[in-house]
């Protein structure tokens, strides 16, 4: 095995781990580890696959501790509440030992057979392999909305580092030295795509296809995907702070020019200013302010959850650890 072209390597004797986040997935896990292996196999039998199960709601557990029983290779951790996806995938990378990191969902929409393709171009050189699905197989309207929505949200986040679209996903494969960069990262709220994108390093993007979910549905519904957005923008940039900033000085200059029209007026036309107008003015103005103050709320709510320095998650049960 040829690593010469990145320093860090693990010591471990593992060549590649497997991450995936399961929640939800009872009647997916099986099938998981049965494609995962297939799609490993073909190229070495030096890996592991680390399974984190979110505390969800069905057996998923018992299914993880089923391939555990099977196959030592199969890894699992269990936490002890849900704590979100992203924080699974830091779990996964603080626990992973192989010298190269695969990170993928459980719904085996990232179809596995992928793997030997991203390891070959990250023993090509890249640091990072990002995975972009060309095209998405959801409806129409959600994948209209999809583009929008990211459309908004690369403004929002100042977004330098590469893409970030609807077509990103976790699907990715990370050496060693990413790996160790990324654990250096001590935020509280995170996302696996984004950190990635800000860490730098040699990145690529391989385009494969997006298969339909194996089983069951997907556990984001839109308010969902709304608050992980929102902890994404307000987390990567101080954007809507200098945007509420930016608004109070348009809605300023406006009053100043509207002040300068009614004086005008009323020594010019001898028109009385009304009270319609002054009442409009106030609203809206109240709810700038109100709207800023939300928006400085939320990133001070978020300093205070990082200086509490809790743990990132609480690990209840590991298997072949």
């Amino acid at each position: 095995m040829d690593n010469t072209h990145f320093m860090e390597v693990s010591n471990n004797n593992i060549l590649i781990s497997v991450i995936s986040p399961v929640y939800k997935a009872e009647q997916i896990v099986p099938e998981l580890v049965k494609r995962i292996i297939h799609g490993i196999s073909v190229f070495t039998d030096s890996y592991e696959i680390i399974l984190i199960e979110d505390c969800g709601p069905d057996n998923s557990w018992q299914k993880i501790e089923e391939e555990c029983n099977k196959n030592p290779k199969v890894k699992g951790i269990r936490f002890s509440r849900n704590f979100g996806q992203h924080y699974a995938i830091t779990a996964g990378l603080e626990h992973a030992k192989g010298d190269y990191v695969v990170v993928m969902d459980c719904d085996l929409q990232d179809n596995p057979k992928y793997i030997k393709e991203l390891y070959d171009e990250a023993v090509a050189g890249a640091d990072i392999v990002f995975t972009y699905k060309e095209k998405r197989k959801h409806s129409f309207f959600k994948n209209i909305t999809a583009r929008m929505f990211y459309s908004l949200y690369n403004y929002l986040i100042d977004n330098k580092q590469g893409k970030t679209d609807k077509n990103i996903g976790s699907y990715s494969i990370i050496n060693r030295k990413v790996v160790n960069a990324f654990l250096q990262i001590k935020e509280v709220n995170r996302d696996y795509v984004l950190v990635l994108q800000t860490l730098g390093f040699n990145k690529i993007y391989k385009p494969i296809e997006h298969e339909k979910r194996f089983a069951g549905s997907s556990s984001y519904n839109l308010a969902g995907l709304m608050k992980v957005a929102m902890n994404a923008i307000t987390s990567q940039s101080d954007k809507l702070l200098r945007l509420s900033i930016s608004i109070g000085f348009f809605i300023f200059a406006v009053s100043i020019i509207w002040a300068i029209y009614t004086l005008y007026m009323y020594f010019t036309a001898n028109i009385t200013a009304g009270y319609s107008s002054i009442f409009i003015f106030e609203l809206l103005g109240t709810g700038l302010i109100l709207m800023s103050l939300g928006v400085t709320g939320i990133y001070i709510g978020k300093i205070f959850d990082q200086v509490k320095n809790r743990p990132l998650y609480i690990v209840d049960k590991k298997i072949n650890m």
